[in-house]
Formats: C-alpha cells, sequence, structure tokens
C-alpha cells in the first residue's frame, strides 16, 4: 500500500510543477479589467471578488464573459457576452503596459527553489496576457520570469477550458511528463478540478481567503502563501506545510 503524506492523499514522486499566471504567480489586472468592462452593461461594482474567483477566474475569454453575464442576471447575455470580452481584453492590455501589474514574491522564491532542486515547470494559463507580463518581470540575474519555463501553453487555442484537464495535460506533454507526476499550482476552482481530471495533484493558493472553494474542489492542499510548501518535502514526494508554517 502506498506511503500517505500529511494531506491524507498517497505519497507521489513529483517530477514537475506547472504553474498557473493570475493570481498564482503575478497580481494581474484581469479582475479589475472585468469589472471595468462591464460600464454600460450594468454597474461595474455588482461583480465581487466571490463572483470572480468562483465563477471567472481561469476560464477562457469567452466563457468568463458570458458566466459574469449569467451570474449577473443580464438579459440576452449570449450577444453581449462577444462585446463585453474584447472590451475587457481592450482595458487589460492597457493596464499591463502601463505596469498594473506585479509578481508575488511568494511565488518568485518557490519558483527559484524548485527550479534549483531540478523540477521540470511550465505555465498554463487560459489568458495569452499572461506571457507578456511574464516577459516584463525580471529576476537580478536578468532573465525573465517566462525562461524560467520548459514549457509554455499560455493563451494556446484549446478544444476545452478548465474545469476540461487539456491546458495541463499539454504542458505535461511540453515538459515530457506523466500527468501522474506533475502538481499544479492553482488559485482557481476550475483549475483545481482541471489538475484533478488529468490525473495530477493540486496545490491551492488561497490568496483571497477564499480556501473553502479549493477545498471543495479537492485540492490536495491548500496554503495562503507558497511560503508555506516545504519544498524539501516536494524532493521526497511530499505536498506537506513546511516547519513553522500555520495549520
Amino acid at each position: 500500500m502506498p506511503a500517505e503524506n500529511l494531506t491524507g492523499h498517497p505519497q507521489r514522486t513529483f517530477d514537475a510543477i506547472i504553474f498557473d499566471v493570475d493570481g498564482v504567480v503575478v497580481a494581474s489586472p484581469h479582475e479589475e479589467a472585468w469589472r471595468s468592462a462591464l460600464d454600460g452593461i450594468t454597474d461595474p461594482l455588482r461583480l465581487t471578488t466571490e463572483i470572480y474567483q468562483a465563477h471567472v477566474a481561469g476560464k477562457p475569454r469567452p466563457a468568463g464573459a458570458r458566466a459574469v453575464l449569467d451570474q449577473l442576471g443580464i438579459p440576452d447575455a449570449g450577444h453581449l457576452a462577444i462585446r463585453y470580452a474584447e472590451r475587457k481584453q481592450m482595458l487589460v492590455e492597457k493596464l499591463i503596459a502601463d505596469g498594473a501589474f506585479s509578481a508575488f514574491p511568494d511565488a518568485l522564491r518557490f519558483i527559484l527553489a524548485t527550479r534549483k532542486l531540478g523540477f521540470g515547470l511550465a505555465v498554463a494559463s487560459s489568458s495569452r496576457n499572461a506571457i507578456q507580463m511574464m516577459r516584463l518581470i525580471r529576476f537580478d540575474s536578468g532573465d525573465s520570469l517566462l525562461d524560467s519555463f520548459g514549457a509554455n501553453t499560455c493563451g494556446r487555442e484549446l478544444l476545452h477550458g478548465k474545469p476540461h484537464p487539456e491546458i495541463f495535460l499539454l504542458a505535461a506533454a511540453g515538459l515530457g511528463v506523466s500527468p501522474d507526476r506533475c502538481l499544479v499550482v492553482e488559485d482557481a476552482s476550475a483549475g483545481i478540478e482541471a489538475a484533478r481530471a488529468g490525473g495530477m495533484a493540486a496545490l491551492g493558493v488561497a490568496r483571497l481567503h477564499d480556501e473553502a472553494l479549493l477545498h471543495a474542489a479537492k485540492a490536495d492542499l491548500v496554503v495562503a502563501s507558497l511560503d508555506e510548501v516545504s519544498t524539501d518535502g516536494l524532493a521526497y514526494g511530499e505536498l506537506r506545510l513546511r516547519a513553522g508554517a500555520r495549520q
């Protein structure tokens, strides 16, 4: 019988880590853009962070637009979703060009530590904008954040968006690693569900106090910061909190 780690799930060997970008690695302006783009359709403040995290985060742009309008009960959502998604894209591109985003320091530390340990690293986001943001983020060495990853499936044309595992399976294939030896790092319930559907372990990052959503999606471990994860444990196939991290 396989050993169990501190999450209560069977211990496995990890060869690769696949990162979502928005909300995990980068504090991006996507939520702000989705909210601002509602001006002229309904009160933008109706789009709360709770609605965004539960129904929009992690989904491709057309699905995200439709989800917002459906959640807010907007009539003729199918027709309006196209215009809404286009306006959102224009706004997010401007915000990125203006530098209205930043990397999470704990994510950069985690990426550097796991790369040093020899893990294959990949990024997998439904957003094409993720690539531009990662190019603009630089380490002290001068390398861009994007240079850290051996596979990049951000913004790929997919047959299925999250919670389907297609984007993560493509990332695993890009690294040449079996899905059952991959760990996915996500902040959205749709992403956690996608990882689990692909046979991968799932680490939830609850930056917005949304632990309950990530637990409900069956994340193997949920943390508020990636500093709480034991990178030494990962090297031994243990997805667990580091010593001294909050319980």
